[in-house]
């Protein structure tokens, strides 16, 4: 398991944008996992940043070995603390997240945290692409969806061309033997 995991994104458009995106990136089709975000501290420091505290909830299962030994309202949820420091001078912005329950007791898989900063970012990029009047990549499951409906109707298609050249091959052998 890993205790740390660091992830860089660079996103394309206007620094005002993304900023905006930012604190707008809950809800989203990417991150139905995070349930609430609340501000605990804002402030601006001298040199003009914005430091910010932020805590979210999300909902991620415990392994099923640990689920037993805590009640069932707390063994699906997650406390996610986020602290961020914007600098409008130079334009970056830099966030440190940490789970903050269980963490005593236990680490949760790294797959499973790039999973969900796989979602968070690309929840993130669909907020910014909605704010650039652009439309937002689709989700998985909607690629998903339309994948399924494509392979469906190429399977109809493909069964009915079947039938029709069965029966133009029976009609042939028939007209054969006659």
């Amino acid at each position: 398991m890993g205790k740390y995991f660091l992830t860089l994104s660079v996103l394309k458009g206007p620094w005002d944008q993304v900023f905006a995106a930012f604190w707008q990136r809950y809800p989203n089709p990417y991150s139905k996992h995070v349930l609430t975000e609340d501000i605990i501290h804002r402030e601006v420091t001298e040199d003009q940043k914005l430091l910010s505290r932020r805590l979210l909830t999300k909902t991620n299962r415990m392994p099923r070995w640990a689920e037993r030994f805590f009640p069932s309202n707390v063994a699906h949820s997650v406390y996610i603390l986020e602290d961020s420091i914007v600098d409008p001078m130079n334009r970056t912005m830099t966030t440190f997240t940490w789970n903050i329950n269980h963490a005593r007791l236990m680490e949760f898989g790294l797959a499973r945290f790039k999973s969900n900063v796989t979602k968070s970012t690309k929840g993130f990029e669909y907020v910014l692409a909605k704010m650039q009047g652009e439309a937002p990549s689709k989700t998985l499951v909607e690629t998903a969806k339309e994948a399924t409906e494509k392979a469906k109707e190429t399977a109809l298609a493909a069964t009915e061309k079947a039938k029709d050249l069965a029966s133009k091959a029976a009609t042939k052998k028939k007209q054969q033997y006659v």
